[in-house]
């Protein structure tokens, strides 16, 4: 048994996690490369390893001939007799090759064959690795700033974070632990390429996976994400379970869960809101924490007005309009929002008695409706970011 060669195989097995089977095959290829090298071809030429022991056997196939003419491909019947006394002309002899006969050239062919095996299955190993977590949230660790890209190091293989997918208010100092959402993993000549994003609004998703029990067993279920990086994010859920509320779940006991990933996002808002059926519903929840009293919503042409009370126009469309454009992404309707004197002197803006799917919605059914327990038991707490300071008051529409 070749002991030694048993080890290093086990070893890269295990380190590399490089399959034995695909070791065997580039020492085979390794031996075939050596023996072209020294004699010039190596058509005739075949390798056996023992998958147990590690032993192996290289051997040249030679045609038995009265006179030889190439004595690569063809050998004597006297040389042949002594391999293999009944050997005759016309037969098939198996003429063992001796590796250690091989050339220093050679040798070197055969080992540079071996490393570059080596170094492909492990790059191609890598890449299968990171191609699985594609379109899922990692730790990484980062390394360094490259320009104005930032390299960070995911265990195997390093990420590229590009300009593009950072948040202008993050800033990160070498070592540090972050995690990123994998944008894409492409394989090339030196190696896999990541790249990777803390923009992107499913990062919000995969880090309220990991954290919401709830979420990741299926009970509760997030229907859509509106994210302005580094800023503010909304996410709409719903509970498959009527005994659980999708929101309460989401924020977890004190906030606690919620409060992870906005410590883990650098300090982002973060709105949580019922997901109605019903667009108005929806809108209304969307447009948290405004009060609204009306919405007219057209689900074929996919708007909405929107009617708030005077003193929550400016709650409603939110610092720059930004409230009301996450809400607008949220629900997909474009939202106008006006406030009741406006609505009231605006021509054809009727509310009263509007009336949407054959029911007739007025003030009343848009009071508090649609928040869930949300409102009452969170209204103190800031999860979302809203504390009515913002000072736009002109007319929006997001």
């Amino acid at each position: 048994m070749n002991k030694e060669l048993m080890e290093a195989l086990e070893i890269l097995e295990r380190e590399k996690e490089i399959s034995k089977d695909t070791l065997f095959e580039a020492i085979e290829n390794s031996l075939i490369t050596a023996y072209k090298n020294h004699f010039g071809k190596a058509d005739n030429v075949k390798v056996e390893i023992d998958r147990e022991t590690c032993d192996y056997y290289c051997y040249a196939e030679k045609e038995v001939v009265d006179e030889v003419e190439d004595p690569v491909m063809q050998i004597s019947p006297e040389d042949a007799k002594e391999i293999d006394p009944k050997a005759k002309t016309g037969d098939i002899v198996r003429v063992e090759i001796r590796s250690k006969e091989f050339g220093r050239i050679a040798t070197q062919n055969a080992k540079s064959v071996i490393l570059q095996k080596i170094r492909e299955e492990e790059r191609s190993v890598i890449y299968n690795q990171y191609f699985e977590k594609e379109k899922d949230v990692v730790t990484g660790i980062v390394q360094r700033y490259m320009g104005k890209n930032i390299s960070i190091n995911l265990g195997k293989a390093d990420a590229i974070l590009n300009e593009n997918e950072q948040v202008r208010t993050e800033h990160f100092r070498p070592t540090e632990r972050i995690k990123v959402y994998i944008l894409e993993v492409r394989n090339t000549p030196k190696g896999p390429r990541i790249l990777v994003s803390r923009t992107h609004p499913e990062l919000v998703k995969r880090l309220f996976e990991s954290e919401v029990t709830e979420i990741k067993d299926g009970t509760v279920e997030i229907m859509s994400i509106a994210r302005e990086a580094g800023s503010r994010t909304k996410i709409a859920v719903r509970s498959n379970n009527p005994n659980v509320d999708a929101v309460g779940a989401c924020v977890g006991i004190n906030g606690a869960r919620v409060n992870s990933i906005v410590d883990e996002l650098c300090g982002e808002k973060i709105d949580i809101v019922n997901w109605d059926e019903n667009p108005g519903n929806l809108i209304q929840n969307a447009l948290s924490p405004a009060k609204i009293v009306a919405v007219f919503a057209d689900p074929d042409e996919k708007t909405a007005k929107v009617v708030v009370p005077d003193y929550q126009l400016s709650l409603a469309i939110g610092k720059e309009g930004q409230n009301a454009r996450l809400a607008a992404r949220l629900t997909g309707y474009k939202i106008d929002i006006k406030s009741e004197t406006q609505a009231k002197d605006a021509p054809g803006f009727r509310y009263e008695d509007y009336v949407y799917d054959d029911e007739e919605y007025d003030e009343e059914d848009y009071g508090e409706e649609g928040y869930g327990n949300y409102d009452e038991a969170y209204e103190e707490e800031t999860y979302n970011g809203a504390d009515g300071s913002d000072e736009y008051v002109e007319e929006g529409e997001a």
